[in-house]
């Protein structure tokens, strides 16, 4: 059984869909192809794979800061159809940034031995920074493509990166030669 999972947080329509309520923007669009690769190459492997959702009731507290969005039910909250979780894939829904936060995240990687975490989604600013900083408080290792995040701009996204690999110690590794068309991260 292998020790590492891969964990893709909220690839949900609401932030990855044009048309969502929250779309993180088109540089989205471009990290699909890398979790794609990301999750072949995972579960070729052996990996648990588990997908963090956002999942909010329709009066959340958090839509005091953003709009509603991925309401729990609503077609918003779901999985990008590209990234569609197989049977054996854990879901694990949240209210709140971090995956860790008032879900059965750390019980479930306990469960299953692992010491490892690779973390691909959005937004590399808020909810991948968050979870990784929940992780590395837990001491798992962590693991970020950079060409399998996004944030809601440039800026947050490489502020977020430089925090998650200088301030937390995660290893953050690019593709090589990504063009667009998923790259490889060799991690």
């Amino acid at each position: 059984m292998s020790q590492r999972a891969f964990v893709v947080v909220d690839m949900l329509r609401d932030f990855v869909d044009p048309d969502g309520v929250m779309y993180v923007g088109d540089d989205v669009r471009q990290i699909i192809p890398s979790i794609v690769d990301r999750l072949s190459v995972s579960r070729n492997r052996g990996d648990t794979v588990i997908f963090v959702c956002d999942n909010h009731l329709p009066d959340d507290a958090e839509f005091e800061m953003f709009p509603p969005h991925c309401v729990a039910g609503t077609p918003g909250s779901e999985v990008l159809p590209e990234l569609e979780p197989m049977e054996n894939e854990l879901i694990i829904y949240k209210r709140r940034y971090s995956g860790f936060y008032g879900t059965d995240l750390d019980i479930a990687l306990r469960e299953k031995h692992i010491a490892h975490i690779e973390l691909a989604g959005v937004c590399t600013n808020i909810c991948i920074l968050y979870t990784a900083a929940d992780a590395r408080s837990r001491n798992y290792e962590v693991t970020v493509c950079e060409d399998s995040v996004a944030g809601l701009s440039q800026y947050a996204h490489q502020w977020a990166i430089s925090e998650l690999e200088n301030t937390l110690g995660c290893n953050v590794v690019k593709s090589e030669g990504n063009n667009g068309t998923g790259g490889s991260c060799d991690i």
